[in-house]
Formats: C-alpha cells, structure tokens, sequence
C-alpha cells in the first residue's frame, strides 16, 4: 500500500503525537470531533447543511487537511470520491469536508488496529493508511 499518498513525516508525527495511546477516544466520532473534522448543522430555513467544525485540535486539523490536498492532487480513487460527491450536489468544500471525515475514519481505525497487532504505531505505517 506504499503508492497510496498519505501523510509526510510531519503529518504522520502530528498525528501520532495527537493520538497518543489506545484507548483515548471511545469511538472514531469522539477522534474526528478532537480533530476538528465532525460536522456541526448549519441549517437555516428549508436548507439541511453542514459546515466544518472550527474547534479541536487545529495542529491535527492542519496535518488532515494538508494529507487530503496531497491525495486530492495524486491518488485518482480519491479525485473519484471528490467527483462523485461534487455530482450529489455538494460543493467543492464539503467534498473536502466529507474526505477530511473519510481520511480521519480511516486512521483512527489503523490506529486502534495498529497497537492491537503491534507493538508501536510508528511514522511509517500510517503513509499506507491514508
């Protein structure tokens, strides 16, 4: 899973610092809230919408979005995701809220896979998750 683009070092180091053990959140919403990547309503009158969450931790934030930049530009299955949700009707910004949420789900669950079969998570196993 090396050719799939993820997070650089500095990425893969902020989200292992945020992370810091197993068993920190019970649940990946409690991880995507903590990064600030759980959608909060942002509804007003006949419109059901969603806007990103400006609170969490915005160093993890940061690394998110800098991964989801990375494989909107390189990874096609990504730029397909991307397309696909423009095609339902959303924006260019809340398809990369939605990946933003995609990418978060996908680490937390390495992470809590990670210290089960490992010993340690390390900066190298998570450019092959994300």
């Amino acid at each position: 899973m090396r050719e799939t683009p993820g997070p650089a070092y500095p990425s893969a180091a902020q989200i292992l610092i945020s992370w810091s053990h197993s068993g920190r959140f019970r649940s990946e919403a409690a991880f995507a809230a903590f990064a600030g990547v759980a959608p909060i309503p942002a509804s007003s009158g006949l419109t059901n919408r969603h806007r990103i969450n400006r609170s969490g931790d915005r160093q993890l934030n940061r690394a998110l979005h800098t991964i989801t930049l990375i494989r909107i530009r390189l990874d096609p299955n990504t730029r397909a995701y991307v397309a696909r949700r423009i095609s339902e009707g959303k924006t260019a910004r809340d398809a990369q809220r939605c990946l933003k949420r995609a990418i978060c789900r996908q680490l937390f669950k390495l992470l809590e896979r990670g210290d089960q079969s490992t010993p340690r998570t390390t900066a190298k196993d998570l450019p092959q998750a994300a």
